[in-house]
């Protein structure tokens, strides 16, 4: 959901915000209008509903979508406060313009007559234009809201909700268009819309984190510290069999910077114990400055 923290009007943040916004909002409409409304796919939410009133009573997709958000953006100022500013409702309405304005000029044939392919980069473009539009702290409204509302009135989870609302959006789609197939292309564009986000607002680069025991540990900080010109945190544990103390390192590198740390352990203590996790988000020095965290 947005951000209470209002950007600096005019400020580089503003515009990239807003420029963030725009982009998405295109990026996704070309999902829908090359890859995903062409094959009547129904991805679930407030555009997989008006897909389907677009093929069954020919109106607009774009302005279905944003006369569907309106009651729901309402619903949540109501319910949830003033979360939905003028960065979600530019969101919503950009996306629905754009995407009544390239299926005008664009028309009705998919760019790739591939079903399962349309399903994989519909999903991908989709998924896209969403990361760029989360990461101006905006949404494209839709279920989500419906989810929060529920959470906050019920303390229904909202990832089992969203997927309880498109499943019962996808079903209703696999009904009007008499094709129980398209229920698993659009699992498929659901699932890519998910992975696309993800990988794209966590990034392709995973951060890594490690914890190092060995009792060479003074060798392998200096290691760290010289060699990866990283820091750490060195803290004491005990063992679970002997109960003796053992210096534990923490630090964090990223994936390249992984292998050297994993060979340089190896050369310094062969029977050193090393637990490597993937950490999405590091902030602070030698990563993203917490004043850049979006």
């Amino acid at each position: 959901m947005l951000s209470l923290i209002k950007d600096e009007l005019f400020s580089l943040k503003w515009f990239k915000n807003y420029l963030f916004i725009v982009l998405g909002s295109a990026i996704m409409a070309s999902g829908y209008v090359f890859f995903i409304v062409p094959h009547k796919i129904v991805p679930g939410g407030v555009y997989g509903i008006s897909i389907i009133l677009h093929y069954l009573f020919n109106l607009p997709m774009g302005v279905m979508a944003f006369l569907l958000n309106i009651p729901l953006i309402f619903w949540g100022i109501k319910e949830i406060g003033p979360r939905f500013g003028a960065k979600t409702v530019l969101g919503i309405a950009l996306t629905s313009v754009n995407i009544d304005v390239l299926s005008y000029f664009w028309g009705t044939q998919p760019l790739s007559q591939d079903i399962l392919m349309s399903s994989v980069f519909g999903g991908g473009c989709i998924g896209a234009g969403l990361s760029l539009i989360f990461k101006a702290k905006a949404t494209t409204g839709g279920s989500d809201i419906v989810a929060n509302i529920l959470f906050k009135r019920f303390r229904a989870p909202v990832g089992r909700t969203l997927i309880m609302i498109d499943f019962a959006v996808v079903s209703l789609g696999a009904i009007a268009f008499g094709d129980p197939n398209l229920v698993l292309y659009a699992i498929v564009t659901i699932f890519t819309v998910g992975r696309s986000v993800d990988a794209i607002m966590d990034g392709m680069n995973y951060k890594k984190a490690a914890f190092i025991i060995s009792k060479k540990h003074t060798e392998i900080r200096e290691t760290i510290l010289k060699n990866l010109s990283r820091g750490g945190t060195v803290f004491s544990a005990k063992g679970m069999f002997k109960g003796d103390d053992r210096p534990v390192i923490l630090t964090a590198v990223n994936r390249r910077e992984l292998a050297i740390l994993e060979e340089h352990v190896k050369s310094i203590d062969p029977g050193a114990f090393m637990i490597v996790f993937d950490s999405k988000e590091i902030l602070g020095h030698g990563f993203t400055p917490l004043s850049d965290a979006s």
